[in-house]
């Protein structure tokens, strides 16, 4: 595939594949799980946390591995070909299409709310949106990016705006506030998981690193940076929105909160606003998913490591796209999106690959020993230090979601552990090939 992605839309990808609905409909769930203001702000600080030390490890290991396919192929190169594939598997069946369905599906909602249509019609538009944005991919990456870059200004746009004018005029206590919780409710593993669901896509830029100028150099700074803007944009966000609510308001408001946030300030005009924001960002977030999900299928389709590998690995001759592997993760988002519930698909979706964020991120030991460490390019700060802190943060959240959503994380388990027969079948027929070869 062609090699024209720069810093600026890699950054994007970040930013993009971030900031989608989670800003906008996490902070009355994570003031409900803490029960104060300041606890809740310290609630996504730690999220941060955990996202920054992750992406800045991750960094490290993609300039070892500049491969197209991301997470798979950091797997595969470090823990061999089974584990590579039970990442790649996990990720095609489960946390691609979940993520691109619970989005699609929460454009969907509130698009119908907004065009004031009946509930009922939110399906059908999410799937309408998800083929569109789909199709558009399959154009060529310079169209993703094109839509990914002006969907990261359209979306900043009503987040910078609500954080200087909320924080500016506002007239609300913000720390120390009372979020109406009762103590049976309080846990703030919950809010960091929520806000973890809110920083999760950071790594997805990883998958098109076959596809950049320069992997080694625009990779770990697009990471980076991306994440770093995006910490300063949900501190700033729920800053100003502390500032102009009461939390308890927030709470009761639910997804709903940062419009009136926004209504109180700007008036009716400011709320629709925000909410044609909303709706930008969240169609941006999913874009960054579609454009980057299917180059997981695609490196396992070219390896021969997946049923139906000659169509998954399929290139357009024209617009030089995956559009086998881009194919399939639509048609399985779309029956996911038929099933279940946004917020079902999301639990799922971060348990199952946070299994294997855990080994990427242990996966800097390993290589600092095998690989052959050139000074002049980039290399973790801290070190072990913030190789560490991903670590625990990523046990954290399993334990977490173990505990508070066990049939989710045990969907999950199961839909991995049945990828490996899979895998035996795929590697004996791969040998039985070679023998009638050879003969």
């Amino acid at each position: 595939m062609k090699k024209n992605i720069g810093f600026f839309v890699s950054t994007s990808l970040v930013i993009g594949t971030v900031i989608g609905s989670g800003i906008f409909m996490k902070p009355g769930v994570v003031l409900s799980s803490t029960a104060n203001s300041t606890m809740a702000l310290l609630a996504w600080i730690i999220g941060g946390i955990i996202t920054l030390a992750s992406g800045l490890t991750i960094a490290e290991v993609s300039v070892k591995i500049p491969k197209t396919g991301g997470l798979y192929a950091y797997i595969e190169e470090v823990y061999g070909e089974m584990w590579g594939f039970l990442c790649g598997w996990v990720q095609t069946l489960i946390y691609g299409p979940a993520v691109m369905g619970a989005l699609s599906l929460y454009f969907g909602s509130l698009l119908a709310d907004f065009l004031g249509f009946d509930d009922s019609s939110k399906v059908l538009i999410g799937i309408l949106t998800i083929i569109l944005l789909g199709s558009l991919n399959l154009l060529g990456t310079h169209f993703g990016g094109f839509i990914q870059t002006i969907s990261t200004v359209g979306k900043l746009v009503p987040i910078i705006l609500i954080a200087v004018f909320g924080i500016f005029q506002g007239d609300v206590t913000v720390f120390n506030a009372d979020s109406g919780s009762t103590t049976q409710t309080i846990s703030m593993g919950a809010a960091v998981l929520a806000t973890l669901w809110a920083y999760d896509g950071w790594m997805n830029v990883g998958f098109m690193a076959g596809e950049m100028k320069n992997p080694s150099k625009t990779l770990p700074r697009a990471i980076i940076s991306g994440i770093l803007i995006v910490i300063i944009a949900y501190l700033s966000v729920n800053i100003a929105m502390l500032h102009l609510l009461p939390a308890k308001e927030i709470v009761e408001l639910g997804p709903n909160a940062a419009t009136a946030a926004a209504t109180s300030v700007f008036g009716n005009f400011g709320g629709k606003l925000l909410a044609i924001g909303i709706l930008v960002s969240i169609f941006g977030c999913l874009n960054g998913k579609i454009l980057t999900f299917p180059r997981i299928t695609f490196a396992m389709a070219e390896r021969k490591m997946i049923p139906g590998a000659k169509f998954l690995s399929s290139i357009h001759p024209k617009f030089n796209t995956p559009v086998g592997s881009t194919i399939i993760q639509i048609i399985i988002a779309l029956a996911m999106m038929i099933f279940w519930n946004p917020d079902r698909l999301s639990d799922m979706a971060i348990f199952a690959v946070f299994l294997f964020y855990g080994l990427a991120f242990s996966a800097i030991f390993i290589l600092r020993k095998k690989v052959n460490n050139d000074k002049t390019l980039y290399k973790v700060p801290l070190y072990p230090l913030t190789p560490i802190v991903a670590i625990v943060g990523t046990l954290y959240i399993i334990v977490s979601t173990l505990i508070n959503s066990p049939v989710d994380a045990l969907i999950s388990i199961g839909i991995a552990i049945i990828g490996l027969p899979v895998y035996f079948k795929l590697k004996s027929n791969y040998k039985n090939e070679q023998k009638s070869k050879a003969s």
